[in-house]
This record gives structure tokens, C-alpha cells and sequence, in this order.
């Protein structure tokens, strides 16, 4: 059985994180924050797209600003040249 993330992650999705942050229903002076995480396809992002207009249709907390972070973390080997000699007894 293979992992639901390995296999988003080989079809081009990549992790992606939202800071919601929003104003509480009750006590509108205060600033809160929700993490929200999944993958998604940059640079579109429909799935948080999906979320932030589900939160605007059906949660009562204004938004104020969302903040996104996102990182493919499959992706060809980094490797630089070393001039180092390393010796193995």
C-alpha cells in the first residue's frame, strides 16, 4: 500500500501551509490564527482556495489575511564537488 502523500507528491502537488489569521466572532478587537496544511498544486492552489471560500460561506469569523508557504519535496538530488580525501581503515 502506498502512501496518499507520496503519491500527491509524485503527481506535482507539494505541501503547502496557510496561516489563516481572523477576527473571533465574539470579540472582534481580538486577532486570531489557524494553521492550515495539505497538498496542493502552486502556484493556483485550488484546494486552499476551496477551504478559504468554504471558511467565507460557512464560518462566521471575519478573515484578515492568510499567509502561504509551500515547498516540493521531491525533487532532484542537490550534490556539490568536494576536494576532501576521506580515509576508511
Amino acid at each position: 500500500m502506498t502512501d496518499r502523500a507520496f503519491i500527491a507528491q509524485l503527481d506535482g502537488y507539494s505541501l503547502t501551509t496557510a496561516e489563516v489569521h481572523y477576527y473571533r466572532p465574539d470579540a472582534p478587537s481580538l486577532l486570531q490564527l489557524f494553521v492550515w496544511q495539505e497538498y496542493d498544486l502552486a502556484p493556483d492552489f485550488p484546494a486552499l482556495f476551496a477551504f478559504l471560500e468554504y471558511w467565507r460561506r460557512e464560518i462566521d469569523a471575519a478573515l484578515h489575511s492568510v499567509r502561504i508557504a509551500h515547498d516540493q519535496l521531491i525533487r532532484p538530488a542537490e550534490w556539490r564537488a568536494s576536494d576532501a580525501v576521506i580515509s576508511i581503515q
